[in-house]
């Protein structure tokens, strides 16, 4: 859903995309640093290590520079950027088959956010250090996982599941159907699970069942029968006449 904010920022990127068309050597340079961060991120998850991701960020950003003249504003600014950035990384995954099937760098959420373009969100850690073993091992996992998939599938996760965006937003980037994002989204996710889903061995064994809890002396009509004699007391005891 559309709100003020997200307008404002629309029409800020509409107008600096048409100043760099009619000449402002500066325009261009502002509307990508707006978007940078997020383009990077989603260059680094979809190439899968930063080094095609900034090599394909860069051609992306240069075809855009270039291609400026023929946006049309059928979508919004950041969508045809993205659209661009998207695309720049699967045809590096399609030319570079066997670097796609590299896992995904384990430091990738600092690599997002550092990256060189110069600019980068603050991600809070856990400070717990045991904490910080159990995410960075899931981390890990979900990455390599993530890297096995096939690059269009990996696209439409990390834009939907990673990057917020609608399925309708992530159809406009990839410049598919509707239908087509959902169906990706769900047998990448489907993908995911099988890989992320501990073996039946590795599962914790469930625990042996309690041995019933004896009845109470108390009001028991069974223990009531049996008192000690006197020269019992504490041991064997002889049942009442």
């Amino acid at each position: 859903m559309s709100t003020p904010e997200a307008g404002a920022a629309a029409q800020a990127d509409a107008a600096l995309l048409a100043a760099h068309v009619a000449g402002d050597p500066e325009a261009f340079g502002l509307l990508f640093a707006r978007h940078r961060d997020r383009l990077w991120a989603v260059a680094l998850r979809t190439a899968g290590n930063p080094e095609d991701a900034a090599d394909a960020l860069q051609d992306a950003m240069i075809s855009a520079f270039r291609r400026a003249d023929g946006f049309r504003g059928q979508s919004s600014v950041t969508t045809w950027l993205h659209r661009i950035v998207v695309n720049a990384c699967l045809d590096r995954l399609r030319h570079l088959k066997v670097r796609a099937a590299d896992p995904l760098p384990d430091d990738l959420d600092r690599a997002a956010g550092s990256g060189p373009t110069g600019g980068g969100r603050d991600r809070s850690a856990p400070a717990d250090p045991a904490e910080l073993v159990v995410v960075g091992e899931q981390r890990r996992t979900l990455l390599r996982a993530l890297a096995a998939l096939p690059p269009e599938h990996r696209a439409a996760l990390v834009l939907v599941d990673m990057e917020g965006f609608t399925v309708a937003e992530a159809a406009e980037v990839l410049g598919c159907p509707v239908g087509t994002v959902k169906s990706r989204c769900s047998r990448g996710r489907a993908k995911l699970a099988a890989v992320l889903r501990p073996p039946p061995s590795s599962l914790p064994a469930q625990p042996p069942p309690r041995p019933p809890e004896p009845e109470p002396l108390v009001g028991n009509p069974a223990a009531a029968a049996y008192v000690p004699s006197p020269e019992q007391e504490g041991g064997v005891s002889e049942r009442r006449p």
